[in-house]
């Protein structure tokens, strides 16, 4: 029989290999690149470790090591995604907008893991209270916003006011997640029939301003046109203006050699502007001159042969074509 003593021994050999074999596999870990640790020293948190590769810690159960993902999550509100298949759920996606009217929305957050100690041991669900926090903020945002800008060009409006919204939260609540993006996926009417009204609604909408970019151009068109012509009106203006300017000068300097002229022989250049004015008026008429005792005076016949000569190079055109 074996001795109480070499029991003793074997017992104590054989807890000394235990422990130092538990030492041995639990003082050492790898952490992989895609992946983060945190150490715990008897259930505290001490630090978090995102170095990949080999890391040594004190054994068990002095310290422990919980790994976690450093990849992106998609949380998908309203609507859930399985083998291709798209199972939408309504009753969580029905919203109120500010115009009291009612619409269907989800959208997908892209989140990631940015603290493990907070998000292991400061809530006991991070993912439902960032489930929450997103159907809060969307439904917060909805709720204030137009229908039309919820359906039309306000999404991208509506995305940001969101995500900004749900980041503040997020990092209220102190769940270790961090946002990245939110993207809006669908915003629809409830029914087909509210769509069509809606549908028609736009329609027409879209029509008014098709009308009233085509007025704007056309009275764009005219303004330009009555522009133009007011411009050239101007033009023409300005330059009657300085023809008439430069006539009155040159009738000015016109009668001011008359006026000298009129100096030296004042009988003279009255009888000749007489007769000037005379042949303006009357330039068909002919001009004879009287005598002081009344008879015609004799004088070079100027008329007949200002028509000869005029007649004379027809003529010779005429005889030199035969």
């Amino acid at each position: 029989m074996m001795s109480l003593k070499r029991i003793f021994i074997t017992a104590g050999l054989s807890l000394v290999i235990i422990l130092l074999g538990i030492t041995a596999f639990t003082s050492w870990y790898t952490v992989d690149e895609s992946e983060q640790a945190v150490i715990l020293t008897f259930g505290k948190v001490n630090e978090g470790i995102s170095e990949p590769g080999l890391h040594f810690k004190l054994p068990w159960p002095i310290q422990d090591v919980q790994k976690l993902s450093k990849e992106t999550f998609s949380l998908q509100f309203g609507y859930d995604q399985k083998n291709g298949e798209i199972v939408d759920f309504p009753d969580e996606t029905k919203m109120i907008t500010g115009d009291e009217n009612i619409v269907l929305a989800d959208l997908v957050v892209q989140w990631k893991i940015t603290n493990p100690g907070s998000y292991l041991y400061n809530s006991e669900d991070p993912q439902q209270i960032l489930y929450n926090a997103t159907s809060s903020s969307l439904r917060s945002i909805i709720g204030s916003s137009r229908i039309d800008d919820a359906l039309t060009s306000g999404k991208a409006q509506i995305e940001a006011e969101v995500r900004d919204l749900l980041i503040s939260l997020v990092e209220r609540y102190d769940i270790g997640i961090s946002v990245t993006a939110v993207k809006l996926q669908d915003v629809e009417l409830p029914n087909d029939d509210v769509r069509k009204a809606f549908t028609n609604v736009t329609d027409a909408r879209e029509t008014m301003n098709t009308k009233i970019n085509e007025a704007n151009k056309y009275r764009n068109q005219r303004t330009q046109e009555a522009e133009g012509e007011k411009d050239a009106i101007i033009s023409r203006a300005e330059g009657d203006r300085a023809a008439r300017i430069e006539t009155a000068r040159g009738d000015v300097a016109k009668f001011n050699a008359l006026y000298e002229e009129y100096k030296v022989s004042p009988e003279i250049t009255r009888k000749r502007l007489v007769l000037e004015t005379l042949d303006q008026v009357l330039p068909g008429a002919e001009i004879y001159i009287m005598s002081e005792d009344g008879n015609t005076m004799k004088y070079l016949p100027i008329r007949p042969l200002e028509k000869q000569t005029q007649t004379a190079p027809k003529d010779s055109q005429e005889g030199s074509g035969n």
